[in-house]
């Protein structure tokens, strides 16, 4: 098991313009000092009192989670849950995840094999009516291989008077209709994608008859005892859930609300909420658990081979 240190931000957005962006752009942040001869225990308390100090200047607001040999080392929040500052964060606090949401998405993928309804292999456009990428398989959006191009925000943009809020479905039906060329050959290169992802998404719901979010809510984290975790977006059920945090920026220490768009609808690429809390279960998933296979877990780990014989880094 090996140590990580997860750090939550939410979210601390300094948008600002002229002499105010200059000041905060380099603005230095104060230095910590752990000297090799402090005890384990000296340094957690010089950081716990090095981030409160870092809160106070308006310099960070959020969640931090250390762990070691898969123990819980440090644990501690700092600042707010929303713009209001009525409510404090704690280590239960559930922060969009953005991009990390896309490990999540894979173990929905994952499942799904694991129970025989995929393959890993399979092409997608066995399971997508009009999918225009023929020789593209699960494999290679889950590796970033695909060659299918990251235009899904750009196509939903382009049709934002048409939409008034952009799900999994509806981005896919743009992709079909754009049938844009790929920019390469499926596994000849690596080229990161949210598109890619929530096609994968989007898969899980043609496959499991479910939504996206009941899908991985019901397969995935209650299973796993993440009480904090969850997909969330603006096509949900609920218009929220408990211990849900929220973006807002932080100007001189006045706060306010950064709303969402017409595509925070969409999932897969993002859209997954959790807590530092439960990023203890979620490092020993990927180690052991009672869901996915040993062979399976170590797949998620293993590099592709591209076309001309070189690996990849994007498991």
């Amino acid at each position: 098991m090996k140590t990580f240190l997860y750090i939550l931000v939410g979210i601390i957005a300094l948008i600002i313009g002229g002499a105010l962006w200059f000041y905060f752009a380099f603005i230095k942040i104060p230095s910590i000092d752990l000297s090799s001869k402090m005890s384990t225990t000296e340094k957690i308390k010089e950081v716990d009192q090095w981030l409160s100090r870092l809160h106070k200047k308006n310099k960070f607001n959020g969640a931090i989670l250390y762990v070691k040999d898969g123990q819980e080392v440090f644990s501690n929040a700092y600042g707010y849950a929303d713009h209001t500052k009525a409510t404090e964060l704690t280590v239960n606090s559930s922060f969009r995840l953005a991009s990390v949401s896309k490990q999540f998405t894979a173990a929905g993928i994952m499942l799904l094999v694991e129970k025989g309804a995929i393959a890993y292999d399979d092409l997608v456009s066995s399971y997508i009516e009009g999918f225009p990428y023929k020789d593209v398989t699960i494999r290679n959006l889950l590796n970033q291989v695909s060659g299918i191009p990251d235009m899904y925000m750009d196509l939903a943009k382009a049709k934002k008077s048409e939409i008034p809020l952009l799900t999994n479905e509806i981005a896919l039906d743009l992709i079909i209709k754009e049938k844009r060329e790929a920019t390469s050959k499926p596994n000849e290169k690596y080229e990161y994608s949210n598109t890619n992802y929530i096609i994968l998404a989007r898969l899980v719901e043609i496959i499991s008859g479910q939504s996206f979010e009941d899908y991985m809510q019901k397969e995935l984290f209650q299973p796993l005892g993440m009480q904090n975790t969850r997909v969330w977006n603006l096509a949900s059920k609920e218009p929220s859930f408990d211990n849900k945090t929220s973006d807002f920026r932080n100007l001189l220490g006045t706060s306010s609300e950064i709303q969402p768009s017409f595509i925070d609808g969409v999932a897969g690429d993002g859209a997954v909420f959790s807590s530092v809390k439960d990023f203890i279960i979620w490092d020993k998933f990927w180690y052991e658990n009672k869901l996915i296979g040993e062979d399976h877990l170590k797949e998620a780990f293993t590099k592709p081979v591209l076309n001309n014989g070189q690996k990849s880094n994007y498991g």
